[in-house]
C-alpha cells in the first residue's frame, strides 16, 4: 500500500512539476526562494524555529476554483484522499473592492503529525452564482446551466479517491492511476476558450470568467514557502520579474512573525485558444495564473486576531489621511506600539498558541513543581514552542486576486448578497468544515496535559 501521506507528497511534487512546466516563471520562483532560504538558515540561528528546512523546502499551497457545489464536494472527495480536509471558511464578496464573486475554505492536513510529514494545502473558491450583486436572474441561470454540462472529474478519479479515503492508501498500481488522474485533472486544458461568453462574465469578474467561461479547471498558482519574503521580492524584482505592489498581511518589523505574509507575481499573459462567434478558432492570450509565495508566522488565538484586525482597520484610517507615506511604514509605525515584540508576551497574555515540553531538569533537583504554566515557564519546568499558522487570511488573499486581475469588474450595490458560510458550505459538501481556532487549541491542550502528565501534575 502507498499510505495517505505518501499520496499527498506525490501528489504536491508532481503538480509542482507539471505547473513549473505551464509557467517558467515559477521555476524561477522556486530558485529565488531556494536561494533567500538557504542564506537565512546560514545567518539565523532561529531560522527552524517554525519549521526545520526539509518541510519549508517541500511545502506549497496550490490554489482552484470550482464552479458549482458538486464540483465542490467532488474536490473534497479527491483531497480527502490525501488526508486533507476543509479548515476555515473565507468570503472574499467583500474582502476587496473588485468583483471576487467566491467563497472558499483550504483542504489541509489537520493532523500535526501529518502536517510536519507534508502540509500541502489547496485554497478552493467556490462561484456564488446566486448573489445578485454579481449575476442576475438570466445570467445566473445561463450559468448554471454552463457549469452544469461539465465535468471536472472522471468516475474514475472519484472512485478511486474514494477507495484511497476508505484504505488509507492504494495498492501501488492504482496510486500510479491515481495520481495520473488527479494531475491531468488540474492541468490547463488546450480546449478553445468560446470568446464571447468569456468576455461577458469578464465584464462581471475576471474570477467569475476564470471558472465559469472555460470547460475544465486549473491550477490557479502554486505557492512555496520562503523565510525571507521581502529579500525574495527584492530578488526576484532584480531578475526582471513583475511583482505585485504589495507583500499582504502583517508589516516587516522587529517582532515575530505572526500569521501569514503573502505576494506574487504577475498575472502573465499565456497564449489560449478562442471560438469565435463565426465558429473559427483563433489564439490570444489570457491572465489568469500568477505565481505565490508566502512566509508563515506564529498562529494566534481569537484575542490574537482581533488584535491584528483592529491594527489593520488602524492602518487603513491612517493610510487614508497619510497618502503619501507608504502602507507598509504606517503599518510597522503601528504595530512596533502596539503588538507585543516578542513570543513571551504572546504567549502570557494568550495573544498565539504554543505546544509545551518537559525541559531538562539538573540531577538531584527535588523541588516542586508550581502549579500553574506561567510559574512552570518562567522557573524552567517546561518550554514553550509556537505553532505555525497554517491557514489563511481572507483580505490577503482577496489582495492577492486583486492584484492580478484585468479589471475591477462591476457589483451591483444596491442589491443584498446571497448567504453563504460555513454551516452552508458543511452542509453542501457534506463534510464538516474545521474551525481553525480549534484545531489549533486542540494541538496546544493536548501537548499541555501530556506535559502536566510527565511532570506528575492534575491535569
Amino acid at each position: 500500500m502507498v499510505p495517505t501521506w505518501r499520496l499527498r507528497a506525490a501528489f504536491a511534487r508532481r503538480l509542482s512539476d507539471m505547473y513549473g512546466s505551464e509557467v517558467p516563471a515559477y521555476t524561477t520562483l522556486l530558485d529565488v526562494a531556494g536561494e533567500v532560504n538557504h542564506e537565512v538558515m546560514r545567518e539565523n540561528a532561529d531560522a527552524e524555529r517554525l519549521g526545520g528546512i526539509d518541510r519549508i523546502t517541500a511545502e506549497r499551497h496550490g490554489a482552484i476554483r470550482v464552479g458549482t457545489p458538486l464540483e465542490m464536494g467532488q474536490a473534497a472527495q479527491i483531497f480527502a484522499a490525501f488526508g486533507m480536509y476543509p479548515v476555515g471558511f473565507y468570503d472574499l464578496r467583500d474582502a476587496t473592492f473588485s468583483a471576487v464573486p467566491v467563497i472558499s475554505t483550504a483542504f489541509r492536513p489537520i493532523d500535526a503529525v501529518e502536517l510536519a510529514r507534508n502540509p500541502f494545502r489547496v485554497f478552493t473558491s467556490l462561484l456564488t452564482t446566486a448573489d445578485r450583486r454579481f449575476f442576475d436572474a438570466d445570467l445566473q441561470d445561463r450559468l448554471e446551466r454552463f457549469l452544469s454540462r461539465r465535468e471536472l472529474f472522471t468516475p474514475e478519479l472519484l472512485d478511486l479517491a474514494r477507495r484511497a479515503e476508505r484504505d488509507a492508501g492504494l495498492p501501488h498500481e492504482q496510486a500510479e492511476r491515481f495520481l495520473a488522474l488527479a494531475v491531468v485533472a488540474f492541468k490547463l486544458s488546450a480546449e478553445p476558450v468560446d470568446r464571447t461568453w468569456y468576455a461577458e462574465l469578464e465584464r462581471v469578474s475576471a474570477v467569475a470568467a476564470d471558472i465559469g467561461g472555460v470547460s475544465s479547471t486549473h491550477i490557479n498558482h502554486l505557492t512555496p514557502r520562503v523565510l525571507d519574503i521581502d529579500l525574495l521580492y527584492q530578488r526576484m524584482a532584480a531578475r526582471g520579474i513583475a511583482m505585485i505592489d504589495d507583500v499582504q498581511g502583517p508589516p516587516r518589523w522587529d517582532g515575530p512573525d505572526v500569521l501569514l505574509r503573502q505576494t506574487s507575481f504577475r498575472a502573465l499573459a499565456e497564449p489560449r485558444k478562442f471560438r469565435e462567434p463565426d465558429g473559427s478558432v483563433t489564439t490570444g492570450s489570457l491572465r489568469v495564473r500568477f505565481g505565490e509565495v508566502e512566509a508563515r508566522g506564529i498562529a494566534l488565538t481569537p484575542a490574537g486576531r482581533a488584535l491584528y484586525d483592529e491594527l489593520v482597520t488602524e492602518t487603513d484610517l491612517r493610510s487614508a489621511d497619510h497618502p503619501h507615506v507608504t502602507r507598509q511604514d504606517l503599518a510597522r509605525s503601528i504595530w512596533q506600539a502596539r503588538f507585543p515584540g516578542d513570543e513571551r508576551r504572546l504567549l502570557t497574555e494568550r495573544l498565539a498558541y504554543f505546544t509545551y515540553q518537559p525541559a531538562t531538569r539538573p540531577p538531584g533537583d527535588r523541588r516542586q513543581p508550581p502549579a500553574d504554566v506561567d510559574g512552570l515557564l518562567a522557573d524552567g519546568w517546561i518550554t514553550a514552542h509556537p505553532i505555525v499558522y497554517e491557514d489563511f487570511l481572507p483580505r490577503s488573499a482577496a489582495g492577492i486576486f486583486q492584484s492580478n486581475l484585468t479589471g475591477e469588474g462591476t457589483r451591483n450595490a444596491t442589491v443584498g448578497g446571497a448567504h453563504y458560510d460555513a454551516r452552508w458550505l458543511t452542509e453542501t459538501i457534506e463534510r464538516p468544515v474545521h474551525d481553525p481556532f480549534e484545531l489549533y487549541a486542540a494541538q496546544q491542550d493536548e501537548s499541555l496535559a501530556l506535559t502536566l502528565r510527565a511532570l506528575g501534575l492534575t491535569v
